[in-house]
């Protein structure tokens, strides 16, 4: 199938016709065909972008609203469209795909309730006859750099805020799901937005630095959001650092679970093995560390490994599968060399390790400590290493003994001390006897240290993508020293 580039609500080839392919990661199948942008094409996409943007600034809100309603109706009838990119471009099973698509449509329903909202405030001035007053106005054209991993989800996170903030947007798809994220192009120019207002670039994997590069000196580029990797996240913030242009990073994760020693442990089972092996642990929120009391880690231990044998691999289009493919045989390689390293150091294998192609069973290791690679390095794939610990000090010690701090999770039956315990974690998000893998559109989104800065989602997103201006107007004659 293929995937164009969407500017000025047209889809168009590259300018030189070059194409790049996606494949599918279990069978290897051609999936998309996807038209890789030139820098020509990238400029082009810019300069509508502002070109469409004093227009979509002056929209009144409720029309903007009008419109995300629409996008988000269109978006949650095409699941089946969707669908057949998604599964193939990324091995997502359907009830990930269906997720994704309603979640995505319930943020732009969200963000379409708030556009009356974007308000300034009125201050108190020292001036006699003065009104001094905040406004909070649209700052441009915005840069999203989306994922692979919740393509739907976070493409639409991406670009859904700065929309009704009154910005006009340039969605840079991901080199793996450029077909899915082309299909979002589609939907908001279906929708009826203007010409100009939504342009969907996607490239070659080998040109993704020069088009990043040119969308982020473009002047009319006023804020980048990025969501990937802390290593590539490093090289957006450094570029749009040179250029003075403030970015929102969502990035790695290694979210700890603690399983205190008045747990229910049933529930931090179920929350575990969901947090850690949803989309074969590719979220930026899996459960990365599961970090046990010593009193209840054999129990704990015995019941998630019953729990992790349940869950079937295999082709995600064959029934209940729960563990799909890995977004390439590659990325199952190196976690099966994480979990070598861990047994060769002391842990102990306690179900899972196999690995078949992209394939891999739902792992779980126990006794992991600091000098394994695994207690450190994001994993992004299925696989739990357990870390026991004698005290709830140790515990958070542990939480916060990484250079990540996006999601964490605690469980106790003592609220007050499982609260206690949440507020000395160093992370953006924590939640008491729930999974790290949460998300609402409504709520603030994003990390500490190396998981990025800045806050997706609801109310605190219009923070990211508007300017915060002070007016004056002075009725009465100023006075001056001179």
């Amino acid at each position: 199938m293929d995937a164009l580039l969407l500017i000025n609500n047209a889809p168009v080839p590259a300018s030189n016709g070059r194409t790049f392919e996606r494949h599918d990661p279990l069978t290897g199948a051609l999936v998309t065909r996807a038209a890789a942008a030139t820098l020509q094409d990238t400029q082009a996409a810019a300069d509508t972008a502002a070109a469409a943007f004093p227009g979509w600034a002056a929209v009144k809100p409720t029309e903007r609203r009008r419109l995300l309603l629409a996008a988000a109706d269109i978006l949650a009838s095409r699941s089946d469209e969707f669908a057949d990119f998604m599964m193939g471009e990324t091995g997502a099973s359907r009830p990930w795909v269906n997720f994704n698509i309603g979640l995505a449509a319930t943020m732009l329903r969200e963000v379409a309730s708030f556009v009356t909202q974007i308000n300034g405030q009125v201050h108190t001035s020292e001036l006699s006859g003065c009104l001094s007053v905040t406004v909070r106005q649209p700052v441009g054209v915005v840069l999203g750099i989306a994922p692979w991993n919740a393509p739907i989800i976070l493409a639409v996170r991406a670009i859904a805020a700065p929309l009704a903030c009154g910005n006009t947007v340039i969605l840079k798809a991901s080199e793996i799901s450029p077909g899915t994220q082309a299909l979002l192009g589609k939907v908001f120019a279906d929708a009826g937005f203007p010409p100009g207002v939504v342009n969907v670039i996607s490239n070659a994997p080998a040109d993704a630095g020069k088009v990043v590069e040119l969308l982020i000196a473009h002047p009319a580029v006023r804020r980048v959001n990025f969501t990937g990797s802390t290593r590539v996240g490093r090289i957006v913030a450094e570029t749009a650092g040179r250029h003075l242009k403030p970015v929102l990073l969502e990035l790695g994760g290694k979210a700890p679970l603690l399983v205190l020693d008045d747990a229910d442990l049933d529930q931090a089972v179920n929350a575990a093995a969901f947090g850690a092996f949803i989309y074969q642990g590719q979220v930026c929120m899996s459960t990365e560390r599961v970090v046990v009391d010593e009193k209840v880690a054999d129990d704990f231990v015995s019941k998630f490994a019953l729990k992790a044998q349940s869950l079937p691999a295999g082709n995600p289009r064959n029934g209940n599968i729960v563990l799909g493919p890995m977004i390439g045989v590659e990325s199952a390689v190196r976690v099966e060399g994480m979990i070598k390293d861990a047994v060769s150091k002391g842990a102990k294998l306690v179900t899972g390790g196999q690995r078949d192609g992209a394939l891999m069973a739902a792992t779980v290791l126990d006794y992991v400590t600091p000098e394994m690679t695994i207690y450190r390095e994001e994993s992004f794939g299925p696989v739990a290493p357990v870390i026991r610990v004698k005290t709830v000090e140790d515990a958070i010690r542990v939480a916060n003994d990484t250079e990540y701090g996006l999601s964490s999770a605690v469980f106790g039956r003592d609220i007050n001390r499982a609260l206690a315990v949440a507020k000395r974690i160093e992370s953006g998000i924590c939640h008491i006897n729930g999974p790290t893998v949460q998300d609402e559109a409504q709520t603030p989104f994003g990390g500490m240290k190396a998981s990025g800065y800045g806050r997706f989602n609801g109310p605190a997103a219009i923070n990211e993508f508007t300017e915060l201006r002070w007016i004056t107007v002075e009725t009465e004659p100023h006075h001056y020293p001179f």
